[in-house]
């Protein structure tokens, strides 16, 4: 029995080895030219609605150097295919200060997570605010300031968001929220509570990866054809997969080098995760912030296939990559932070 055992586990991962595998190339010509003035501040998300249209969503903090001779970029900046400005917008009295991560919904609504503004908001294709969860600037704590302890349990407030996205079947808005707060928060369409689920993990859970818990930030949130829930344990090294009630499917380990048990402080493995936009959504793509690759999966199995990337300034290279998002050809898109401050097309040249 344990040779089958051992044969079948061999033969599974021989068929891994083999498989065709996506094979990405850096395009160093997208994005052109932004218009005269513009420079990128930090990318705090990057998303692609169904017309291919790239979306941009820009923290718009240059330095005081900067100022001098440009202008910081609109929040919200949406590219055609080829790379060139077709639209933006963002009224810094409303758009989050911090503004992290994105998704479009069904009907190419945008959704965006305020990092540092206790806020979700969702805008029409022409930029109109339609929604916003949360009150901008009080906080899911003990007495709504920043500083104070997080309660993880609000049914108005967030903490500090890091993503949402929108059930096409029901129209409900799940948020990973995200630093300071380590839970998934739904709520309906018209922004009332319906549940939650997630709290921080020990350092015990962390070790056994405890499902349901979360070691630090709850980085992302992304949600299957299968309507599965995909969530970032960035520093679990996981991407955890529930139902939409909040129960767990499973793990995806993301491998990574060294050891948080011993260093309570690395960045973690688990950034942002989109998929392939086959019918079956064949490959799982992840952002490792730590070591800067993207990590190819086979979604069925969740083992790794290949990574590409590495630490640098140069065409191909990732500085605090931060969000990956796909195209419907399968090329992909990574929006850097921090001093990366650029969005790279990678395109699909095999597969």
């Amino acid at each position: 029995m344990r040779y089958i055992e051992a044969l079948i586990l061999f033969l599974s991962i021989l068929s891994l080895s083999t498989q065709a595998q996506p094979r990405f190339e850096v395009d160093p010509s997208w994005p052109q030219p932004l218009p005269e003035g513009w420079i990128f501040a930090q990318i705090g998300g990057v998303c692609v609605d169904s017309h291919d249209h790239i979306m941009v969503v820009d923290r718009s903090n240059i330095t005081d150097e900067e100022k001098q001779t440009n202008i910081p970029t609109p929040t919200f900046m949406m590219f055609d295919s080829d790379g060139k400005v077709i639209n933006s917008w963002g009224d810094p009295n409303v758009v989050p200060t911090h503004v992290h991560g994105c998704s479009f919904d069904e009907d190419d609504n945008l959704w965006v997570a305020g990092n540092e503004d206790a806020i979700v908001q969702g805008y029409n294709h022409d930029g109109e605010l339609l929604l916003q969860i949360g009150t901008k600037g009080v906080f899911d704590t003990t007495n709504g300031s920043v500083e104070a302890g997080f309660t993880n349990q609000s049914r108005e407030r967030l903490h500090r968001p890091s993503g949402a996205i929108v059930d096409p079947d029901t129209g409900d808005i799940y948020i990973s929220d995200g630093y300071g707060n380590k839970r998934v928060v739904v709520f309906d369409s018209e922004g009332n509570y319906l549940r939650q689920w997630g709290r921080m993990a020990t350092l015990e859970e962390h070790v056994t990866a405890t499902p349901g818990t979360f070691t630090s930030v709850v980085h992302c949130i992304e949600m299957s054809k299968e309507g599965f829930v995909y969530v970032c344990d960035r520093q679990g090294n996981r991407v955890q997969v529930f139902d939409k009630m909040g129960n767990h499917i499973r793990d995806i380990p993301i491998a990574r080098t060294d050891d948080f048990v011993e260093n309570p402080v690395v960045r973690g493995t688990a950034w942002w995760v989109t998929f392939s936009p086959d019918g079956e959504q064949e490959y799982l793509y992840v952002m490792n912030g730590a070591e800067e690759k993207v990590h190819i999966l086979d979604h069925e199995s969740g083992e790794t296939l290949s990574t590409f990337g590495r630490p640098g300034h140069m065409p191909g290279d990732f500085t605090h990559g931060h969000t990956v998002a796909t195209d419907s050809r399968g090329n992909l898109y990574v929006g850097e932070t921090d001093y990366g401050r650029r969005v790279q097309r990678f395109n699909l040249v095999s597969n």
